[in-house]
């Protein structure tokens, strides 16, 4: 990948994880460049990628919990881990590993 510098590199990781990446609502599946969603939690989660120690998948989590997503127009707040299904947060890691392998 050898990105040549940081912006490049969140936006080709938000970009991936827009598309790979989605909220679960009564079976709907919106994605979260859909949802822009995508640029801030490439934001947060690039400290895990340029880390010197490997993605835990308990790293993200923990970036996931921090992240509130407003519902209802606003008048409630969850955290985007509450949204995504199981197999979402195991893509996310797998794209976080793969762009740490590749920086």
């Amino acid at each position: 990948m050898a990105k040549a510098n940081t912006t490049e590199l969140l936006e080709a990781l938000a970009a991936e994880i827009g598309d790979n990446v989605y909220i679960d609502i009564a079976k709907w599946h919106l994605y979260l460049s859909n949802a822009k969603l995508h640029t801030v939690v490439a934001e947060k989660v690039y400290p895990l990628i340029t880390a010197k120690k490997p993605v835990e998948e308990n790293d993200v989590i923990q970036v996931l919990e921090s992240i509130p997503v407003k519902i209802g127009g606003g008048r409630r707040e969850l955290p985007l881990i509450d949204l995504l299904p199981l197999q979402c947060q195991v893509n996310l890691v797998d794209i976080l590993e793969k762009y740490q392998r590749e920086i």
